[in-house]
């Protein structure tokens, strides 16, 4: 069972933003959405040099973070506006360094329900995938 249906899509651009703009961390390593759809997000950023480590690898963490934001806003795009969503299980598979100048992480939900949202991610460095994630998403109801 979905938990909403989707909403028109300009509505939904704008409610995403406006979540986004309260994400700090996402602003700290300089992500920024580049396409917003129901159960469907692609994010982006630079590879820059805080992002790397030995060789210029994509560090490790950064690559989960990035699966993380794209499964994690994809499962956003299906709740409530007064909703929203934790992660309650990530697992991330690394295939290959990533070395390049962009990374981008794609995520959708394969599965909305009324408290969990089963989504999986790729994450991209240039043209070469260097990861696939799977999530699990609880929904988390407004307080009050």
């Amino acid at each position: 069972m979905n938990a909403v249906t989707p909403e028109p899509a300009l509505d939904l651009e704008v409610r995403i933003r406006e979540k986004l703009k309260r994400q700090h961390f996402m602003h700290l390593i300089g992500a920024d959405l580049t396409r917003i759809e129901p159960g469907r997000i692609e994010a982006e950023l630079p590879l820059e040099v805080q992002h790397q480590q030995q060789r210029g690898f994509a560090h490790g963490g950064l690559v989960a973070t990035m699966a993380d934001l794209a499964a994690g806003f994809a499962a956003v795009t299906l709740v409530p506006e007064n909703f929203g969503v934790v992660t309650s299980d990530l697992k991330v598979s690394y295939l290959n360094p990533g070395v390049g100048q962009r990374i981008k992480a794609i995520g959708w939900v394969l599965k909305a329900g009324r408290r969990l949202h089963f989504c999986e991610a790729e994450v991209w460095c240039d043209d070469v995938l260097i990861a696939k994630a799977s999530a699990t998403m609880a929904v988390i109801e407004p307080v009050g």
